[in-house]
């Protein structure tokens, strides 16, 4: 027997012997858990953590179909994502096998975000939201910037574009956001995508809450007669949209950028919020 034979045979035996396993249902919710490590220079993302049964069940049955050699090759002009692999495509795979489960993973996230099965998040359904600049798009080089913080090379985004299941926010060199109006207190989706290009995410200067986490806050509140356009929205996380109204206030410079001030007891003046670059 070689070592594989043999490790499936102790985990066949110990199956036998113990079918519930080393661990309770309770010990398994305890320690499930998945984790993505921030991007590095290169822009990719570690990822780590266990799965329960039941997810590794599924994940299973995706990669059984979706990570088969031939299927979803971005190396093909037209990766399958459907039906059956023709026997030259999969001869010509040279994918590794972990190669072939990312490819996997990637074409079923994106199938799901298409089915539009998801709803909606904050005012918008639940999709990739990019921000870049008209140049950087017609030159084809640069970084764009999604909702969450990532930092996407203008060659995927490109790449993304072509399934059109996501928003795809396009501003000038400057920056400036459009000036869209609304009648009504809720944002409108157009608006929260200017928010997305303009602020990046929470405006309170240190915080670093991406705009898929963030909710719109009115400068002059709603309630007060402040109108629901641009120039009176910014993008807030809960702790710190929970602060205004107890002290705190918020202001639009000339710039366009956000100001937060401060009750008078704290003393430390205003905070002014710039954008990150990508």
């Amino acid at each position: 027997f070689g070592p594989e034979a043999l490790r499936v045979g102790a985990d066949r035996m110990m199956a036998l012997l113990n079918p519930d396993g080393q661990f309770s249902d309770v010990d398994r919710a305890r320690r499930r858990g998945v984790s993505i490590g921030p991007q590095g220079f290169d822009g990719m993302s570690a990822i780590s953590g266990l799965l329960d049964p039941e997810t590794r069940a599924y994940l299973d049955a995706v990669f059984a179909k979706l990570a088969a050699p031939g299927m979803c090759n971005p190396n093909d002009q037209s990766p399958l994502i459907d039906g059956e692999p023709a026997p030259e495509a999969a001869e010509r795979d040279t994918r590794s096998s972990a190669q072939r489960h990312h490819d996997a993973l990637r074409a079923a996230l994106r199938s799901t975000l298409a089915s539009a099965e998801l709803g909606s998040h904050h005012g918008l359904p639940v999709t990739v939201v990019i921000t870049t600049t008209l140049k950087e798009l017609e030159d084809g080089a640069g970084i764009a910037m999604t909702g969450a913080g990532t930092r996407l090379p203008m060659r995927d985004l490109i790449r993304m574009a072509t399934h059109a299941h996501h928003y795809l926010a396009i501003f000038d060199d400057n920056g400036r956001p459009l000036y869209l109006g609304r009648s009504k207190r809720i944002a409108s989706p157009d608006q929260r995508l200017v928010l997305h290009a303009q602020d990046r995410g929470c405006t309170h200067p240190g915080c670093h809450v991406p705009g898929y986490l963030c909710e719109v806050h009115h400068i002059t509140e709603w309630a007060h007669g402040g109108p629901t356009n641009i120039d009176n929205l910014t993008f807030a996380c809960a702790p710190h949209h929970r602060l205004l109204g107890h002290g705190w206030n918020t202001r639009k410079r000339p710039d366009g950028t956000t100001e937060w001030i401060p009750p008078p007891q704290l003393k430390l003046g205003g905070f002014t919020h710039s954008a990150p670059t990508p």
